[in-house]
């Protein structure tokens, strides 16, 4: 499936670009912000299925679908075919859903998920600039230095100027008018001024002296109050004056209110929150880096990692370093070694496979394909890494690591952003995490993900004498049933399909069928759940509770309806033998199109076995899966 049918489908199921306020992509995931999240969240598991789909995430008012290492191809397609403009951000505060906290933590990690790659990159050059210097390869008075220090220092140093733009556009105002705001206040007369120690007024209202280089919550306090004073100057100014006097009076006000109150305001929510966190490791100790280490995998998730973005880069510019990504370091690398295990144990070929790759791409510091793909998919793994956080967090609380550099990455390319007199002990932390996250995996053990073999014995693997049947999240509406074969034809292990998602059992476990007849009947009797535009693909859910997905070829969904015909409707109850689809399979081999067809069972998890009783040829009808 190609990037563009990738976003077609997550278009469509998210409720067509009609309802989208404002999407954004970060570095594994897409953030939408939608009018209404209902018909989305409703079509949760209609997304996870989708092709290139690792999983879904809803955190506060944003609605995240998480792709891995290909969003930003996604993302572009989606840009595309959506028509959505660059300065829609769905800016009508009224329309906004949530309590004051989620809407806090969506403000903050909408602005600056845009800002991660200047800042991934300005730290990186800081990062290498620190080696260097570390080792004596150049020194800080040397012209080379000096310029290459001013490339990976201006984005942190004028981080208000970005950060007012990436606001601006969050809130929906004019992005200019807040890039003007933030320039205003580091001119360097202005700069000049704050820092020379005299007793500043402006119209006789004192101004406190307040640093805002590298400084976050006095611009987002000031861009955020800007909005309300840009519509209210707006609906007053005559349509043919607004070009001049909108910009001019909405500068004239917030720049004084800024200096007077707004920066001194933020500046003081900064300094005590720093001063919070400060006195929570400095009186708890091993504690704190214990159970932050150990949910920082969990604060991902929701993504409200950013909401310590203000917090962190107060700490480095009043401090000269930060305490508490380190625990974040602890718990990426710990989800690395939690799927390393599984990769270690895990009979499937093509499971370990990916859990080996994605292990790899947590040591970078992009752990959404290890946890969505691997850890969170089995369970316990999860839980290991879980575990492993704790215990690097621990460790690196206790020796006091600090973090020195805003690198934008927290995995081994980061690790740069630790060079200090703690650096080697930094080093260290890796490490522990990674074989803690790893040995706690292997002794909480997992159900492996089976390989379906030809000769119907598949069967659970065995994990170091560990129980083989997790019992987490049992549905205790499905009972044992036998399902019939939807299509007569030959029966092809699920393992050879020419499909990634089908043959790794991403989608869940079953059989396919090449067939040599072009109807599909019903499996058994119930309610057909989902009946694809496009027609190739039935989703059933059997009055027994199993959720059966029939998928008439590969990749046959780019022939949109073509070839194809319905005798059903969705939310049709239909018993087992009614016919459903009819399709051309000559028509659709001419076209270039595999006619394999999974039958998955796509709540595998909520069964002990389900296991393929067939093999050969069989008729429609024929039991050929069996579910305990």
């Amino acid at each position: 499936m190609s990037h563009k049918e990738t976003a077609e489908q997550i278009l469509d199921l998210i409720g067509g670009e009609k309802n989208i306020q404002n999407v954004i992509h970060c570095m594994t995931r897409l953030r939408f912000n939608l009018h209404d999240q209902k018909e989305a969240v409703q079509n949760k598991a209609k997304i996870e299925a989708v092709k290139g789909v690792m999983g879904v995430n809803v955190s506060g008012d944003q609605f995240q679908v998480i792709i891995g290492n290909d969003v930003p191809k996604v993302f572009t397609e989606l840009k595309n075919i959506a028509h959505i403009p660059e300065n829609n951000s769905g800016s009508s505060e009224g329309k906004k859903k949530g309590n004051v906290i989620s809407r806090i933590f969506d403000v903050i990690s909408g602005s600056f998920t845009p800002l991660l790659p200047a800042i991934a990159g300005a730290g990186m050059i800081k990062g290498i600039l620190a080696i260097l210097l570390a080792l004596k390869l150049v020194s800080d008075t040397d012209q080379m230095y000096i310029i290459l220090n001013a490339i990976g220092d201006g984005a942190f140093y004028f981080l208000p100027i970005l950060l007012a733009l990436s606001v601006a556009k969050k809130f929906g105002s004019n992005i200019y008018v807040a890039g003007a705001i933030a320039t205003a206040l580091l001119h360097p007369t202005m700069t000049t001024l704050l820092t020379s120690g005299d007793s500043i007024s402006f119209l006789g209202l004192p101004v406190t002296a307040v640093t805002y280089s590298s400084s976050v919550i006095p611009i987002l306090l000031a861009i955020w109050l800007t909005t309300y004073v840009e519509r209210a100057v707006d609906k007053i100014i005559p349509s043919m004056f607004k070009l001049v006097f909108v910009p001019t009076i909405t500068l004239l006000i917030m720049v004084p209110v800024t200096l007077v109150a707004v920066g001194p305001l933020g500046s003081i929510i900064g300094n005590w929150l720093s001063l919070g966190i400060g006195a929570l490791f400095d009186h708890t100790g091993i504690f704190a880096g214990l159970i932050l280490g150990g949910t920082f995998s969990l604060i991902i998730m929701t993504g409200m990692h950013y909401a310590f973005t203000p917090v962190v880069m107060n700490n480095l510019t009043t401090n000269g370093y930060d305490i508490i990504l380190p625990a974040m370091l602890s718990a990426n690398m710990a989800q690395a070694g939690a799927t390393l295990a599984v990769g270690l144990r895990s009979k499937n070929k093509t499971f370990k496979s990916l859990a080996y790759s994605t292990s790899m791409t947590a040591l970078m510091g992009v752990t959404e394909p290890a946890m969505y793909g691997v850890n969170m998919r089995l369970k316990r793994p999860f839980i290991g890494a879980l575990i492993g956080g704790a215990v690097g967090g621990a460790f690196y609380t206790a020796v006091g690591v600090k973090y020195y550099i805003l690198g934008g990455n927290v995995g081994l390319p980061g690790l740069t952003s630790f060079i200090g007199e703690t650096f080697l002990l930094a080093v260290l932390g890796v490490p522990i995490s990674f074989v803690a996250g790893t040995i706690a995996t292997l002794i909480l053990g997992f159900e492996d993900v089976e390989n379906t073999s030809s000769d119907s014995e598949a069967v659970p693997q065995e994990d170091s004498k560990k129980e083989t049947v997790s019992q987490e999240g049992s549905n205790a509406e499905v009972k044992r049933e036998e399902l019939a074969s939807p299509i007569k034809g030959q029966v092809v292990p699920l393992n050879e399909v020419p499909d990634a998602v089908f043959s790794s059992e991403t989608m869940g476990k079953g059989v396919a069928i090449l067939p040599s007849e072009g109807k599909v009947v019903a499996p058994a009797n119930g309610v057909v759940t989902t009946l694809f535009a496009t027609k190739h693909a039935i989703g059933i859910k059997t009055e027994h509770g199993a959720e059966v997905l029939i998928h008439v070829g590969i990749d046959t969904v780019q022939l949109n309806g073509k070839h194809f015909t319905t005798h059903i409707e969705q939310d049709t109850t239909v018993k087992a033998g009614d016919l459903l689809v009819e399709f051309d399979i000559e028509a659709i081999k001419e076209a270039g199109y595999p006619i394999v067809t999974p039958v998955i069972v796509t709540n595998s998890a909520d069964y002990t076995e389900v296991m393929t009783t067939a093999s050969g040829n069989v008729e429609r009808n024929d039991k050929i899966l069996n579910l305990k």
